[in-house]
């Protein structure tokens, strides 16, 4: 069950509770590296969620490359998380940020590349010799 559940369900639901829950926006600061050159570099809420969601997206598309039933299933559900945090993009005002649109741009690749990915590998699957 959870082999189907999409990674990237994981950051659109950390997204609603830091916006829901803590009251922290995105533009919060996390913490602050100083870099050789004397610039201190703070990385945000949002930057951290960001790279979270790359790292989702790769391990996704990791598992995009088999086959099988529950493959399909994580397909059709990162369809519907897709849908969800476009609405929540179009309608909510909390979710109208740069950061969350990047979100459901991964949401999007994921989508796209899952089904590109797992058509490749059924075709390769599935050929047929003349």
């Amino acid at each position: 069950m959870f082999g189907s559940l999409p990674l990237l369900a994981l950051v659109v639901i950390a997204y609603n509770i830091i916006v829901f829950l803590t009251g922290f926006t995105m533009e919060t600061g996390v913490f602050t590296v100083a870099l050789v050159s004397g610039t201190a570099w703070t990385v945000t809420i949002g930057d951290a969620l960001l790279v979270f969601g790359l790292i989702m997206l790769f391990l996704e598309l990791i598992n995009s490359t088999r086959t099988g039933s529950a493959t399909i299933i994580n397909h059709a559900l990162s369809m519907l998380v897709l849908l969800v945090a476009l609405v929540q993009f179009i309608v909510l005002p909390q979710f109208g940020t740069s950061v969350f649109f990047l979100i459901v741009l991964l949401n999007l690749l994921d989508v796209i590349a899952g089904f590109t990915v797992t058509i490749t590998a059924a075709r390769r699957d599935f050929t047929v010799t003349e």
